[in-house]
């Protein structure tokens, strides 16, 4: 199958697939839904029977399946093509062979090791690939580390990431991005955490990600909200577009303005009315 757009965000929702009572309350709270077929599930066999019995909208939902080497992938990927599925995460992906068996499927790429962060672009080039997601913890385990953030603040906000983290983040936004592919901000493991998830997710969404994964509904309107461009930004954006029009620099306000200024205005925008802002 060829790369097509990855149009789910900004919040996507993981849900054990094991839990189908589940599955219609995350659909109706996200902008996506991953139903997981890998860590999060006591029974990979009833999760794959759920997966089957209890079909969500295949638009708007993305199985993540087994890695490459767990031996639970070809049954994985049986249960997602009966049920109807075309669009997977592949968990722990390495290298760019380990999609080139899925061709009748979109692919999320979860670069979440050494090897897959390293791999990054060779993946995201690959055709079936729709976009790139990164994932912190598994990163580590794969390092030998033991935490992926500095010490938690006395505040009770998750600290920074380390700088390890931070370069894999960086990496794999920057293979999605150069092939045109959807990049997907880690999970923010403190659900409590709620002014450490909305910095992340601002932060994401200035950088250029397309979605942020989330474990918990309460996260997703967190989300939303980061990604939502102010009504001064898009104000901005329109005065940008309307008084600086052609080829060259203008000056608009106290600001010279450029191509690329022009192209971020367009973003934002883009942005405001794909969450159905008046723009």
């Amino acid at each position: 199958m060829s790369s097509t757009s990855f149009t789910l965000g900004p919040a996507l929702l993981f849900c054990p697939a094991d839990r189908p009572d589940r599955y219609s309350k995350a659909a109706e709270r996200s902008d996506g839904v991953i139903l997981d077929l890998e860590d999060a599930v006591a029974s990979k066999v009833s999760a794959r029977q759920a997966l089957v019995a209890h079909p969500l909208d295949p638009d708007h939902t993305v199985v993540r399946v087994s890695s490459v080497t767990s031996g639970e992938l070809e049954e994985d990927l049986s249960a997602v093509r009966e049920a109807g599925y075309h669009t997977v995460m592949l968990a722990k992906m390495s290298t760019p062979e380990d999609v080139q068996h899925l061709d009748d499927l979109q692919v999320v790429a979860l670069c979440e090791t050494a090897r897959g962060v390293l791999a990054a672009p060779e993946i995201a080039a690959e055709p079936s690939v729709v976009g790139l997601m990164w994932g912190a913890e598994d990163l580590m385990v794969s390092l030998g580390g033991t935490s992926s953030r500095f010490s938690i603040s006395t505040g009770g906000v998750a600290a920074p990431y380390r700088p390890v983290a931070r370069h894999a983040r960086s990496r794999v936004l920057l293979a999605a991005r150069a092939f045109g592919k959807a990049a997907i901000d880690a999970v923010h493991v403190d659900i409590e955490d709620m002014i450490g998830l909305r910095a992340e997710a601002e932060d994401a969404v200035a950088s250029g990600y397309t979605a942020t994964a989330c474990i918990h509904p309460h996260q997703v309107p967190v989300v939303r909200e980061a990604y939502r461009p102010s009504a001064e930004a898009v104000e901005r954006a329109r005065l940008v577009l309307a008084e600086a029009s052609g080829a060259g620099v203008h000056r608009v306000g106290d600001r010279m303005i450029d191509t690329p200024m022009l192209a971020q205005a367009r973003s934002v925008l883009d942005r405001a009315e794909q969450l159905g802002q008046d723009t």
